[in-house]
């Protein structure tokens, strides 16, 4: 059994217009190529600073999650609508939000992106909590259809550095992780592929991660290298640099053969596990 799955690749900026129009033609070329699961990146729609994401942002129910249900319906495909920053009615700050569009054009899971992205790095300062709202539920949905049935397990960008997350998406029978991300080039040079493998191998599962690539006001440079990993680690597709896609088909049935091969996930002995009370987090003093 296998399905043709891509990750989308845009340099998204302000303009919300420009950015619907090269994501609406890069899907529609990937679904022409076959795919039949298609992401798209982190803030697809608007990327830039505080004050831009308030003015892009839309409830669910906006424009630009109504014109991705429309070409989910007309390419008959499933579509992991990347995120983008969703607004919710009496609430000040705002949600990243991935959605998961079926091939009916209906709204099948909806994620909130839960870690927030409050670091210092390559001389800029992020502190999304400062605008964005984390989330507090952890999604698996099953994407079926003319398609062999799996679970998609949803997150966005920043999560992957919280192997956590990712294994209790397993457990619950993920079996393709969406990693849809805006991916600094600062940490993406050294950190991108190395995590989005690691995800991979240790969950044996597929992932999926659309990066957003290029430069947009006021400091977001993306590291690009958008592309697809299989269960056992290695990389699938990788897209060239630029705006484009990577696409590859999923063998699912390695999936099968790398868990029955290397049980880890079957050896897991969670009984024995526990959470330390508290994270130690501090530097240490070597005085």
């Amino acid at each position: 059994m296998e399905m043709r799955a891509a990750a989308i690749q845009v340099n998204s900026t302000a303009n919300k217009g420009r950015n619907l129009e090269t994501a609406e033609r890069l899907v529609r070329e990937a679904a022409a190529d076959g795919s039949e699961l298609i992401v798209l990146p982190e803030k697809w729609n608007v990327l830039g600073d505080a004050e831009v994401l308030h003015e892009g942002a839309e409830p669910l129910g906006g424009p630009t999650l109504t014109a991705a249900a429309s070409w989910a319906r007309d390419l008959g495909i499933h579509l992991v609508a990347g995120s983008i920053p969703e607004r919710v009615e009496g609430q000040s700050k705002l949600f990243n939000t991935s959605a998961l569009i079926g091939p009916d054009g209906e709204l099948h899971a909806r994620y909130r992106k839960i870690h927030m992205f409050d670091v210092d790095v390559g001389g800029v300062s992020y502190r999304e909590s400062e605008n964005e709202e984390p989330g507090d539920e952890i999604v698996a949905a099953a994407v079926g259809g003319s398609l062999p049935e799996v679970t998609l397990g949803m997150t966005v960008c920043y999560d992957l550095r919280f192997p956590e997350l990712y294994r209790i998406l397993a457990v619950r029978g993920a079996t393709v992780l969406s990693v849809p991300s805006a991916f600094t080039f600062e940490t993406g040079k050294d950190h991108w592929e190395v995590l989005l493998r690691a995800r991979a191998i240790e969950n044996q599962a597929f992932v999926i991660a659309p990066n957003q690539v290029g430069e947009a006001p006021p400091h977001y440079r993306s590291y690009g290298h958008s592309m697809l990993v299989d269960p056992w680690g290695t990389i699938l597709a990788e897209a060239p640099e630029g705006e484009g896609f990577a696409a590859a088909d999923l063998d699912l049935s390695e999936e099968d053969r790398v868990r029955s091969i290397l049980p880890s996930l079957a050896n897991r002995r969670p009984a024995s596990y526990r959470w330390p009370d508290t994270a130690r987090t501090e530097v240490p003093s070597h005085a």
